[in-house]
């Protein structure tokens, strides 16, 4: 037994050894993630590092990146800011080729400098406007910036359900905060009248008060603009209280964590999707089949940003052709991707100037517990991309 332990234990320090030494010798790519693993946004976190894992198994088992494997560094900003800004100071001692997150809009709002000090490419899932208004050249997105999503809303609010007045209940956070602005921007630009404008906590339980004033308001449509539990506590107040208005919202209201808490009273409501597994892309379909099979759940839109994230680092390393933080930040600078090239990104992406994404969306509807995809909308600057793409061949 004393001999089995001892193999045992020799053969972990050799492991431990190798591993060590392929790092110092360059043979991996280190990826440091600062996720929200516990407190308010666990749910999201989870999801979104779950996706990162799956996709570097992929890329791995196919040969990694420019023949190095990826290597993951995986800590939990426990949904604080504070926690966040230590953890992306760590980064540059971690020697990281790229930090993933993290996705709460606060957190990275003030972790974000602390990458680009180190001049550490940095991708979030976060939306907040003002993170890429910032002028930071080391932070890229996953997700539609508040500022790209928005105006899809609006739109549909207007043109699809023919609002002339809007009641917005968002949460009194830098994400809810800068979907707020956003959305009042956008509707305000068509002649739509707020007749409702209620802040809420992070948190909060009771929201009797807050539907009231949304079912004075009389409102023609709702817009609730918070985080998962709230979101759902929000729809079962409204179908307490019998509130019968249509509901638009962005993401996160039609999140299918939400649909399961709020049951009966998810039904109906409208939202705009960056990324959802019921999309007619095959591929998206095929992850959603892959990654239920590996961790027993199905994706939200968080696993896919994530897992797309990890390809879109492999797509651009390979067009830089070295590992180069610098380089790679200058490289994704109006980059277009496709996904004919590059598969493991499911559709084709851009990215402006200041690190902002560009794709098709989806509007969806909830229908007996489940998303259904009403439209395929196309990339807010349809065309970009191609044009992008038709310089970058004259270059060549």
């Amino acid at each position: 037994m004393k001999k089995l332990v001892f193999a045992l234990t020799g053969a972990l320090v050799v492991a431990a050894t190798q591993t060590c030494l392929a790092q110092s010798t360059g043979q991996t790519v280190n990826i440091v993630k600062i996720v929200e693993l516990s407190g308010a946004g666990a749910t999201s976190g989870t999801m979104f590092s779950n996706g990162t894992e799956l996709a570097a198994k992929e890329i791995n088992a196919a040969g990694g990146i420019l023949g190095r494997k990826i290597v993951f560094k995986t800590s939990d900003t426990q949904s604080n800011p504070g926690v966040a800004k230590g953890l992306a100071a760590k980064a540059a001692d971690e020697d990281a080729y790229v930090v993933m997150g993290p996705g709460f809009s606060g957190s990275m709002i003030v972790s974000a400098g602390e990458t680009r000090k180190a001049e550490i490419p940095n991708f979030t899932a976060a939306e907040a406007s003002v993170i890429t208004q910032q002028g930071n050249p080391y932070v890229f997105r996953t997700s539609f910036a508040q500022a790209n999503s928005m105006p899809k809303v609006a739109r549909y609010v207007v043109d699809g359900l023919k609002a002339k007045s809007v009641a917005i209940v968002y949460a009194n956070t830098d994400f809810g905060k800068g979907g707020r602005d956003a959305i009042l921007k956008e509707l305000q630009k068509r002649n739509v009248k707020i007749a409702a404008d209620v802040s809420t906590e992070q948190g909060q339980i009771d929201f009797s008060s807050v539907v009231l004033k949304v079912k004075q308001s009389d409102a023609d449509v709702i817009f609730p603009y918070m985080t998962e539990e709230e979101s759902a506590r929000f729809l079962r107040e409204v179908r307490k209280q019998n509130v019968t208005k249509p509901i638009m919202g962005e993401t996160t209201i039609v999140e299918q964590k939400v649909i399961d808490l709020a049951g009966p009273a998810a039904n109906g409501v409208r939202g705009h999707v960056g990324l959802t597994t019921d999309a007619s892309n095959p591929a998206i379909r095929a992850l959603s089949h892959k990654f239920e099979k590996e961790y027993g759940i199905k994706p939200n839109h968080n696993a896919i940003k994530g897992y797309i994230g990890v390809y879109t680092i492999k797509a651009v390393t390979e067009k830089v052709g070295k590992f180069d933080r610098k380089a790679f930040a200058a490289a994704m600078k109006n980059v277009h991707l496709s996904a004919k090239q590059h598969p493991g990104l499911l559709m084709d992406l851009t990215y402006d100037d200041k690190g902002d994404l560009d794709r098709e969306s989806f509007l969806v509807e909830v229908r007996d517990g489940k998303q259904v995809v009403i439209e395929t909308l196309p990339p807010l600057n349809a065309g970009v991309g191609a044009s992008v793409a038709a310089k970058a061949a004259v270059k060549k």
